[in-house]
């Protein structure tokens, strides 16, 4: 199995350090291959701008359509063409980083802006009567599994279902679902660690052991079971869930997963 993990953070020796080094040495061990993009080693420029596209950029700026044009003629930079081809070579594509403000950190975002480009991340499929492009469950990246590993500084109380902070599984799925799933790839069910700032070196070997546990099971995890846009399940071109589907228990984000 192939394996990308981008990595964010910016101190190397950090918990998110240990927890990617922890996974490059499990998952190679056991005789996958591994590629890490460091984002802050390699000082990932995180704004989009004209740059971006060389040739291809309009004026004024139209960052979908430009970058569409710049993926089709292979006009986008350099470091942006590295990372789509790590995600083509990829299996299972990791995502490693602090929950900071309730999202991903800034440098990961712009990963996801830049390397996500229109034709490649979206803008993928035909728009009819019965479609509305290859997207969430379908798309370029689709056949692909991807999981994020976070730490969080709060305990898991405060991100519980009456927790101030708000589930985790909402705070993380416009990530997990509207980044990852997105494009085709089905998602695993997210790695998250509590109290990260606090851990002791008891608690840290425990989380250590289960990191590793959920690495070598990574191709025989069920994923998260999120409705396909085109399987039926929602009413096309409005894209909205079909009256009666609601699963038991279930609202909000919720809704869009089977129960």
């Amino acid at each position: 199995m192939n394996v990308f993990i981008v990595h964010a953070h910016p101190e190397r020796r950090s918990l998110n350090g240990a927890l990617t080094d922890i996974a490059v040495d499990t998952l190679t061990g056991a005789g996958h291959q591994v590629r890490v993009s460091d984002l802050y080693a390699m000082r990932w420029k995180s704004a989009v701008d004209a740059d971006d596209f060389g040739a291809a950029a309009s004026s004024p700026l139209d960052v979908v359509h430009d970058s569409g044009r710049a993926f089709e003629t292979r006009a986008l930079t350099a470091d942006v063409l590295a990372e789509q081809e790590k995600l083509r070579w990829a299996d299972t594509v990791i995502l490693q980083f602090p929950l900071w403000w309730y999202t991903m950190p800034a440098i990961l975002k712009g990963w996801v802006d830049r390397v996500f480009s229109y034709g490649f991340g979206y803008g993928v499929g035909e728009h009819d009567e019965t479609r509305y492009g290859d997207r969430f469950g379908e798309g370029a990246l689709e056949g692909k599994r991807a999981m994020l590993s976070v730490t969080v500084g709060g305990p898991g109380s405060h991100y519980s279902d009456r927790g101030i902070n708000g589930p985790m599984d909402d705070l993380l799925y416009p990530i997990q679902h509207g980044i990852l799933y997105h494009p085709g790839m089905e998602v695993l069910p997210p790695f998250v660690l509590y109290r990260a700032g606090r851990l002791s070196a008891e608690a840290f070997a425990d989380a250590a052991e289960q990191w590793k546990e959920r690495l070598l099971t990574l191709e025989d995890t069920d994923p998260v079971p999120y409705r396909s846009q085109n399987g039926g399940d929602y009413e096309i071109p409005a894209v909205r869930l079909r009256e009666g589907l609601e699963s038991p228990g279930r609202s909000g984000f919720g809704l869009h997963v089977r129960g």
